[in-house]
């Protein structure tokens, strides 16, 4: 018998890969899992905080990136039908997939000045920084 992980990262992909293991798409290869979320990079900058969100195959139209009470969203919803009609049979096929990403952005980021592009199956969020936040004067301390 096969042991679930269930550590909050992994847990919901091990139990759809369990329950859907057995299953075959129409060409008899092995379905995708049905739970899929981008992977992301983030980064700071001297001047930016960065978002890279993996999401290969998709439109820049597909996205919808909010900005509401210090929370920066970020999702997508897709779909697709494709019908065919033979003389004996009809065939129709609907393939639909979302995701949500949240996440929280520091108040030293001005969210009026937000930016995203999509690029090579990448979509880049630049968050730039307040000017007062992007420096830091150096102290000396003195020990006593």
């Amino acid at each position: 018998m096969k042991t679930l992980s269930l550590q909050p990262d992994t847990m919901f992909p091990a139990l759809w890969d369990d329950f859907f293991s057995g299953w075959l798409d129409m060409n008899g290869k092995k379905n995708k899992p049905f739970l899929t979320v981008p992977a992301v990079n983030i980064s700071e900058g001297k001047d930016a905080f960065k978002i890279a969100m993996a999401a290969p195959g998709m439109k820049k139209e597909d996205f919808r990136i909010d900005v509401s009470e210090g929370l920066l969203t970020v999702s997508s919803q897709t779909g697709s039908k494709h019908e065919e009609e033979k003389d004996n049979y009809r065939k129709q096929e609907y393939n639909y997939s979302s995701f949500t990403r949240a996440f929280e952005i520091p108040d030293s980021v001005i969210a009026s000045k937000i930016e995203a592009k999509y690029t090579d199956g990448v979509l880049e969020i630049t968050l730039p920084k307040k000017e007062e936040t992007k420096t830091s004067p150096t102290v000396n301390v003195t020990v006593k």
